[in-house]
C-alpha cells in the first residue's frame, strides 16, 4: 500500500493545491507546513508552466507570477527535501508532459522519488498514452494518478482498473476554477469506479466551500481544492499563510461535520 493510499485509510481526505513558487519559494514552504498543521491529508504542488491547458485564469496567473519570480523545478525539488524532514504527509506534483520531457522523464521521476514526492498528476496526458510514464513511475515508486472526467463514460471502467494511489474525479467540464454549484452526477461516476476497484476516489474542480467539500466527501473518499486557495495567495501574497491555514481548517471541518 502506497503512502497516498494509506492517507485515505479510515478517513475522508482533504487535498489542497497550491502553485509552487507563488508568490515565492519561501512562502510556498510556509504554506505547505501550515496546511499540514491545519489538517491537510495530502497536498498537491503545481509546477508552474507557461501553457497550463487544464487551468482557469486563477492558476494561470499564479503560474505566471511564480515563473516571473524565478521558480524552477529544481528549486521545488530542494523545497520538498526540506519539507520531508518535518512531515510525512503525502505530496504530489501537478504538472504537464512538456516540463517532464524537457527535464527528462527518468531524471524527473528519479528526483521525485529522492526528494519525497509520492505521486504525480499530468492532466494533459491521455489514458491511452500513460505508458509514456507509467513504467518509470512504477520503477521509482511514484503513483501516476488517473483522471476521470464527466465525459469519460464507457472509459471510466477501463481507467479505474489500472488506477494507482487515488482516482482524480473531475467534477465539471472545462478548466479549473471556483463554481457556485456542481451539477455532475458524482455519485454515478464513483459507483462505476467502485464496480471495478477499491482505489479511493477524490473529487476536484470547482469545490470552494466547506459545504461543497462535505457533500463531495459523502459521495467519494475525498475533496480537492485548488483555485480557492490560489485566490487567497494572490490576494495576500507573502501574508497568505494565516488566511490559507484558516481556510484549510474550515474545509477539513466541513468534511468532518458532513460525516457526523
Amino acid at each position: 500500500m502506497s503512502r497516498i493510499t494509506r492517507a485515505f485509510a479510515n478517513r475522508k481526505a482533504f487535498i489542497p493545491f497550491i502553485t509552487g513558487g507563488d508568490p515565492d519559494i519561501e512562502t510556498t514552504e510556509k504554506l505547505l507546513f501550515a496546511m499540514v498543521e491545519a489538517g491537510a491529508d495530502l497536498i498537491e504542488i503545481g509546477i508552474p508552466f507557461s501553457d497550463p491547458v487544464a487551468e482557469g485564469i486563477v492558476i494561470q496567473e499564479a503560474d505566471e507570477r511564480a515563473l516571473k519570480g524565478g521558480c524552477t523545478t529544481d528549486k521545488l525539488f530542494d523545497m520538498v527535501i526540506r519539507i520531508r524532514q518535518k512531515t510525512d504527509v503525502p505530496l504530489l506534483f501537478m504538472t504537464y508532459l512538456n516540463p517532464i520531457f524537457t527535464y527528462g522523464k527518468e531524471k524527473f521521476l528519479s528526483q521525485c522519488a529522492e526528494c519525497g514526492i509520492n505521486g504525480i498528476i499530468v492532466p494533459d496526458m491521455p489514458f491511452e498514452e500513460k505508458d509514456e510514464l507509467a513504467d518509470v513511475c512504477g520503477l521509482h515508486g511514484i503513483d501516476l494518478i488517473s483522471l476521470i472526467a464527466p465525459t469519460s463514460e464507457e472509459r471510466i471502467t477501463m481507467i479505474a482498473k489500472e488506477a494507482k494511489g487515488f482516482i482524480y474525479c473531475v467534477s465539471s467540464l472545462g478548466v479549473t476554477g471556483v463554481r457556485s454549484e456542481i451539477r455532475t452526477d458524482i455519485g454515478k461516476m464513483v459507483q462505476k469506479v467502485r464496480e471495478v476497484t477499491d482505489v479511493p476516489c477524490a473529487i476536484g474542480f470547482g469545490i470552494s466551500t466547506p459545504e461543497q467539500a462535505g457533500s463531495m466527501a459523502k459521495l467519494a473518499d475525498g475533496a480537492i481544492v485548488g483555485s480557492a486557495i490560489v485566490k487567497l495567495v494572490a490576494k495576500f501574497g507573502k501574508d497568505s499563510v494565516e488566511p490559507v491555514s484558516e481556510y484549510v481548517r474550515s474545509m477539513k471541518k466541513g468534511i468532518e461535520d458532513a460525516l457526523k
